[in-house]
């Protein structure tokens, strides 16, 4: 009840913001009723802790502010979100292609669950992984080799080690986090990967019109070193799985997990139970190797250009993810059946068993881009960008920007949106801040452009990990079966330590330090402290060795 009431309150105020911002001439259109729609999702979702209402109550306000702000609007705001935004979203092919991606993907892990695949991939890895430690770091491991694209990665990893997470006694939520924190952070800083393309494609664009500033891709390298948030994410990530030590609500669900039963499989009704299985690790190799190679000869293929940038600036990336799921599940259904492990009804039961896992979360989905599709009528981000005043001192532009970053990807739960955004915003206005009256730079200043190129990634990451509405933060929770607000709540205190010395480093490097130098320091800051105030579960370690194979799935 006391959550109904706070719910009641936050309405409330929001609908009196939103008739003093409408009624006040000097306030400038767009004004502060573009940010409440998100405001009041991310508030009302940890209130509630229901990530669908929270989602539905911010695309109501928005309909309700752009159908007119009165009482009729309310209704009229009701209805167009089915018939308007949720149709929109639905409409747009990209938005399509990753549902299907979603479905496919997820279909294929049902089948290899079902016929003895993934319990003998699991075999192998607990050959070596066979205790708490080695196990996270064999997730983590595992996403550092998926790094050409973070769908693909969160999709991949945590769907294969959720089984073995469970057995070692991981919370659902420390997978959740292993699997976000390898994910859009590796692939925005990777040399080769789908992030690359888009990125190098903006900084291209954004410095056309500036005589001092050519090849993108030279640029994005040397921004790199200033890319502090991704970079010292990957750092934290290693050390949280070697040392075993956590804090805040993630210790809590860790112990939470240590102290819960071992877990025994109950199957659900419409699984097959009379199917034989095979415990052989190709069954489930097969099928992933199939879909991460058609994926990279599908970026090949869809990709236009004689360099390895340009191929990728061109690659249609969701395409080839649809080709590689679309051909992981055929063949994992192609090996089961011709292996007779179960017979073809059976075999698409598992199958169709699979795509009943992601039902929620890809309504979380949808309802999350809908609320980005208000977002941009309401022109939140280009509200939020004018935070950037006049007159900022150089030193301290690049910080600003991670900032700013941070909040409009936060709020609009997307970093490639915040990308397009504030990239041909920042660079100009860098450049213009460290030139001089004949438009040169100073070679010893360039590090304020790097250093404001690299935040734009860096920062729109950063939200992008703390916003409940994020999509691949949503796949995160997907993939590893982990209640959605319960993986924000716990990974939010990383990414707000890991961001806190990730904007202290900008700043430090703002003022002259070198790079190498702040990275050195922020990592050695980020493992004394973790072992200073982190703790770990005082119990003894699990081996999987104890247990039998039959259990795991």
């Amino acid at each position: 009840m006391k959550r109904w009431i706070s719910i009641i309150v936050l309405l409330a105020c929001s609908f009196s913001i939103a008739h003093f911002a409408a009624d006040s001439s000097a306030l400038a259109t767009p004004n502060v009723i573009s940010i409440l729609p998100p405001l009041i999702a991310i508030a009302a979702a940890f209130i509630l802790r229901q990530v669908i209402i929270a989602l539905f109550l911010g695309i109501w306000f928005g309909a309700w502010a752009i159908a007119g702000q009165d009482f009729t609007a309310l209704f009229k705001g009701l209805l167009d979100v089915p018939q308007k935004y949720v149709i929109n979203v639905m409409n747009d092919t990209d938005h399509t292609s990753i549902i299907l991606i979603t479905l496919f993907i997820s279909g294929m892990v049902g089948v290899i669950s079902s016929n003895g695949g993934l319990i003998g991939l699991i075999e192998q890895i607990k050959r070596w992984a066979n205790s708490r430690k080695s196990v996270q770091l064999s997730t983590v491991f595992m996403g550092f080799v998926i790094f050409f694209d973070d769908y693909a990665n969160t999709l991949i990893v945590g769907n294969t080690m959720r089984s073995l997470t469970d057995k070692v006694k991981i919370s659902r939520e420390k997978l959740a986090y292993l699997v976000d924190a390898t994910a859009a952070p590796l692939a925005s800083i990777a040399l080769i990967s789908i992030w690359i393309g888009y990125e190098v494609g903006l900084i291209g664009v954004a410095i056309e019109s500036i005589d001092g500033l050519n090849e993108p891709y030279a640029i994005f390298l040397n921004s790199l070193a200033y890319s502090f948030y991704p970079i010292l994410t990957l750092i934290f990530v290693i050390f949280i799985a070697y040392t075993g030590k956590d804090f805040g609500p993630m210790l809590t669900a860790e112990r939470g997990a240590f102290s819960a039963e071992p877990s025994v499989h109950v199957p659900e009704l419409n699984e097959v139970k009379s199917a034989p299985q095979r415990s052989s690790c190709l069954n489930a190799l097969l099928p992933i190797l199939t879909l991460i190679i058609t994926v990279i000869l599908g970026i090949i293929v869809t990709g236009q250009g004689a360099t390895i940038t340009d191929i990728l600036a061109s690659a249609n990336s969701l395409v080839a993810l649809l080709f590689g799921g679309f051909l992981g599940s055929i063949v994992a259904i192609m090996m089961t059946v011709f292996q007779k492990i179960m017979s073809l009804e059976e075999t698409i039961d598992s199958w169709t068993n699979g795509l009943s896992r992601v039902t929620t979360a890809l309504v979380i989905l949808v309802l999350s881009w809908a609320l980005a599709e208000i977002t941009r009528e309401l022109n939140t981000a280009n509200y939020l960008a004018t935070i950037i005043a006049d007159g900022i001192y150089p030193a301290l532009f690049p910080a600003v920007v991670f900032l700013l970053a941070g909040v409009i990807s936060l709020g609009t739960g997307t970093s490639w949106g915040t990308m397009g955004i504030l990239m041909p915003l920042v660079v100009p206005v860098s450049w213009s801040l460290v030139s001089g009256n004949n438009g040169a730079v100073n070679p010893a200043d360039m590090h304020i452009i790097y250093s404001s190129i690299s935040c734009v990634l860096a920062g729109s990451v950063w939200g992008d990990h703390c916003s409940p509405i994020s999509d691949t933060t949503i796949l995160s929770s997907m993939a590893s079966q982990c209640n959605h607000i319960e993986h924000v709540r716990t990974q939010m205190p990383y990414a707000l330590v890991v961001g806190a010395t990730a904007f202290l480093s900008t700043v430090a490097t703002g003022f002259g330090l070198s790079w190498w130098s702040v990275l050195l320091t922020a990592t050695l800051l980020l493992w004394f402290g973790l072992n200073r105030f982190g703790q770990s579960c005082q119990i003894p370690a699990y081996s999987t060795t104890q247990t039998s194979s039959l259990d795991i799935i």
